[in-house]
């Protein structure tokens, strides 16, 4: 599944932002405080708000009054997302867009969505799209016949429902049911979200006898991922191995081996070395690679992965690579959206691949570098890196 379009409507920095044509490697350039955590945070919110409710999501975030626009009304005015997609598990044609709307508001100091809507026209069919969910606050149905849509003469059959309170997202209960396949696809989506937030000081423990099929965010559990992938998926895990020497220079083998006490150490073979040496023994940079390496490689592809600033502890040249490996991990099914302070490494990114967050009068909106015609001609011979740092695209820098 990948995501096309965002709408995002009073949510922290964002007024009023839209940004469309998403490509599977989007890369998002902004200077401190312009919106880059608070863009990757759209998806944390409506992944708490799935979770729990609207109400624990926003009081996470410090309340309603806190998480909407300054400037905005809190009794009045709402916040909102419109996120289109496309799921390419629905029919054999070309996958349809479909369209998951929400809006939240306050009242009496409770939140509640006084909307939800999810909705997409299948092929060239013309008239209205079926709402395969609809609820206004709480109350709502949704369509129990999706696989019967754009049939000739077939009409909607919905089913009535009724969330236990308006600040619960409908797709929650909803999006259990396989016989809801618009609907749990994009729950699968906000499950399923994964923002690679790893420190150098976890990645590097010793960990207990175990394994684990996905690195955890702050990657604590390297050394049982890895292990896993040399058990259960050798063939994704020798690639890695294969690639090492390029992406880590000095390195040619990295070994996940047990120890008779029962835990899980790393031990990386320097080919300067006779004998491997354990994690706690290498740079920050090269264990920063591997853990990338180990993420990119995931053999089920998280449907949106977010990774803020991959540049840290990583040496410049190392950067281009690092790109390449995103973009094929994009290629192999999982969306990626990157933020980045390093001229290096968008100096890999592709024009359509560019956008940037411009902050005008406090409110931030996101620009896709391929309509600025400047930046569009100069990236024939230019490097987009350069042009960056040398100010040709404007609203990116201070």
């Amino acid at each position: 599944m990948r995501i096309e379009s965002i709408s995002i409507e009073n949510f922290k920095v964002f007024k009023e932002t839209f940004i469309k044509d998403l490509p599977r490697m989007a890369v998002l350039l902004g200077t401190n405080g312009s919106g880059k955590s608070s863009f990757f945070d759209v998806f944390g919110f409506l992944s708490d708000c799935l979770q729990n409710n609207v109400t624990i999501a926003l009081n996470k975030r410090g309340g309603f009054s806190e998480v909407i626009s300054r400037g905005a009304d809190i009794n009045k005015d709402q916040i909102k997302f419109e996120i289109k997609f496309r799921n390419e598990q629905i029919g054999n044609e070309r996958p349809p867009l479909i369209t998951y709307s929400i809006s939240i508001g306050s009242k009496n100091g409770k939140a509640f969505i006084s909307r939800e809507i999810l909705k997409y026209r299948r092929g060239q069919r013309t008239g209205k799209p079926w709402h395969f969910l609809d609820f206004r606050s709480g109350e709502g149905y949704a369509i129990e016949n999706e696989d019967e849509y754009g049939q000739e003469g077939v009409e909607e059959k919905r089913i009535n429902q009724k969330v236990t309170n308006p600040d619960i997202l409908a797709i929650k209960g909803l999006g259990q049911f396989e016989q809801f396949k618009a609907v749990s696809s994009f729950r699968s989506l906000l499950e399923k979200w994964y923002v690679s937030n790893f420190k150098i000081e976890y990645g590097r423990n010793i960990s207990d006898t175990g394994i684990s099929n996905h690195l955890s965010v702050n990657g604590d559990n390297l050394a049982q991922v890895t292990k896993y992938m040399y058990d259960y998926h050798r063939e994704l895990f020798n690639e890695i191995l294969l690639k090492l020497p390029r992406r880590i220079p000095g390195i040619n083998q990295v070994e996940a081996k047990e120890t008779e006490d029962g835990r899980i150490i790393l031990r990386f073979q320097d080919q300067n070395f006779k004998d491997p040496f354990v994690a706690r023994y290498v740079s920050d940079g090269t264990i920063k690679m591997f853990a990338y390496m180990i993420l990119l490689h995931d053999p089920e592809p998280h449907p949106l992965l977010c990774i803020e600033e991959p540049e840290n502890f990583l040496h410049p040249d190392l950067l281009l690579q690092l790109c390449e490996e995103i973009r094929e991990y994009s290629e192999r099914g999982g969306q990626v959206f990157v933020s980045t302070h390093s001229p290096d490494f968008v100096n890999g990114v592709n024009l359509n691949e560019l956008f940037f967050i411009e902050k005008i009068n406090g409110y931030s909106i996101i620009k896709a570098a391929k309509n600025n015609e400047v930046v569009k001609e100069l990236s024939k011979d230019n490097n987009l890196g350069w042009l960056w740092r040398n100010n040709y695209i404007k609203g990116a820098n201070l």
